[in-house]
């Protein structure tokens, strides 16, 4: 294996002030694409790096959980961390792909725009959209991240977290938001079963949050449109069409 094989974009410049450890680390650990288990000595020669340095490098990813060492040969496997963050991202990527024939349909049966978003911190990114077929409608979000607690779909998010996660959550923005009115907001939300939101820029949202098979609040799905014409819709057959939706989602992760 030569270092350049272990590249993992050649399409991205290289930095023009590239930090020596951060690439050998991320090379240590784009050398697992290609090999079950790698040696320190097999890391230094691919590296071009002296025997104790590859170790300082493997200890670290050790100390972090990407890395974990057979106690037996001394040589290092891919670890909990580094296997937690690629499921991760082919979760997101899997339900992004079970999501969007559920959000063609809602956005069709209401005529409204449809997304599916997923908490990061206090935010919300907007994963996949369908768009409704009305002219004036709201543009499809996918990619943008928006924050949480001043949407539907993050609020319908936040409701399902416990005390804790919902402290945790909302820390980094706790100066900017008013606390008891938010609580409040929750708890009607969690009263509703679904999250409403008016908000300044006239556009009016309703969201529903989706678990995963383990019951915990994975990701929302809303359907938001000119606020006007959302309030004008049948609010029954509106929700009826959104919790059906979040189940369907849900049932098809159970699958």
């Amino acid at each position: 294996m030569t270092p350049e094989s272990m590249t993992s974009d050649e399409s991205v410049p290289k930095p023009n002030y590239p930090i020596s450890s951060v690439d050998n680390a991320l090379r240590l650990l784009a050398m697992f694409k290609e090999v079950s288990v790698v040696r320190v000595s097999d890391a230094a020669t691919a590296l071009g790096v002296s025997v104790s340095t590859a170790h300082r490098l493997m200890a670290m990813l050790q100390f972090h959980g990407f890395v974990r060492q057979d106690p037996a040969t001394r040589s290092y496997m891919p670890g909990g961390a580094l296997l937690d963050i690629g499921l991760a991202v082919v979760r997101k990527l899997d339900i992004r792909q079970i999501a969007k024939p559920i959000l063609a349909d809602l956005a069709g049966a209401l005529g409204e725009t449809a997304h599916l978003a997923q908490l990061e911190g206090p935010m919300v990114r907007y994963l996949v959209s369908a768009e409704g077929v009305n002219a004036l409608r709201v543009a499809d979000r996918t990619g943008q991240l928006r924050d949480g607690w001043e949407s539907a779909a993050g609020r319908a998010m936040l409701a399902l977290l416990s005390p804790s996660e919902l402290d945790r959550a909302l820390e980094p923005v706790r100066d900017q938001i008013d606390r008891p009115a938010l609580d409040a907001e929750l708890q009607a939300t969690r009263d509703r079963g679904y999250a409403v939101n008016f908000g300044s820029i006239d556009i009016g949202s309703f969201a529903a949050a989706v678990r995963d098979r383990h019951g915990k609040v994975q990701s929302a799905i809303s359907v938001s449109g000119p606020a006007q014409r959302m309030a004008a819709h049948d609010r029954s057959m509106l929700v009826r069409h959104l919790l059906n939706a979040a189940s369907r989602l849900e049932g098809q992760q159970l699958e």
